[in-house]
């Protein structure tokens, strides 16, 4: 991955002062995005800090995830570039759910896509029901009554199967033949006003719980 460097530019003007980054292979004469006037470098030469890779994936559990219908390429990009660092296995797309070969998901993933073991399925029910003879335990991430937080996973069992993680369309959820097929239904518990996040979100909230929970 390139690596750039970047200064930060700080607005001469007194009324304004808009502080903001840029590529340091930048000129002096940046004016500023708001006020347009004349800009000066407060800060020579930084780099984008980068997360150490973690060095123990044997001690985690494996994860597989099935995207079933989900209408937003951008979501589709972000939660790539999600499982990429989380280390989920394989995506299977599903449905609706757009591929890296449509190159808007190239926005969000960022290149992730390129990196990740992907397939496509015309049918998520169907696939999720062969996962199981395979071996894994399916896990759906949805709400409701009887569904369990991914704080109260139940850590002795997530290193013993290989967990794929469903993921269902932003408005509709997951599909209810996947939910009574499915081995657990988790939730993210919800506070305000809203009962639930933008799907994305969610989906990063969970593989992390689930990838860390059964951390030794």
């Amino acid at each position: 991955m390139v690596q750039f460097m970047f200064n930060i530019y700080q607005c001469q003007n007194k009324q304004c002062r808009f502080r903001f980054p840029d590529k340091a292979t930048n000129t002096n004469d940046i004016l500023c995005p708001k006020c347009k006037s004349e800009t000066n470098i407060v800060e020579d030469q930084f780099d984008n800090q980068k997360i150490l890779h973690d060095n123990y994936p044997n001690s985690f559990p494996k994860l597989v995830v099935v995207l079933d219908n989900i209408r937003s390429i951008y979501n589709v990009g972000s939660m790539m570039r999600t499982g990429d660092g989380a280390g989920v296995s394989h995506f299977y797309l599903s449905g609706i759910t757009a591929t890296p070969e449509n190159h808007k998901l190239k926005k969000t993933g960022l290149g992730a896509e390129n990196q990740t073991n992907w397939s496509y399925h015309l049918n998520a029910l169907d696939l999720v029901n062969r996962l199981k003879t395979q071996g894994c335990t399916i896990w759906a991430l949805e709400g409701g009554n009887d569904t369990l937080s991914i704080f109260d996973l139940p850590k002795e069992n997530l290193l013993s199967a290989p967990i794929a993680l469903v993921i269902g369309n932003e408005i509709s959820g997951v599909d209810p033949g996947i939910l009574r097929v499915s081995d657990q239904v988790i939730s993210i518990p919800m506070q305000g006003f809203k009962d639930s996040l933008n799907v994305a979100i969610a989906f990063g909230i969970a593989v992390y719980a689930i990838r860390y929970s059964g951390y030794k």
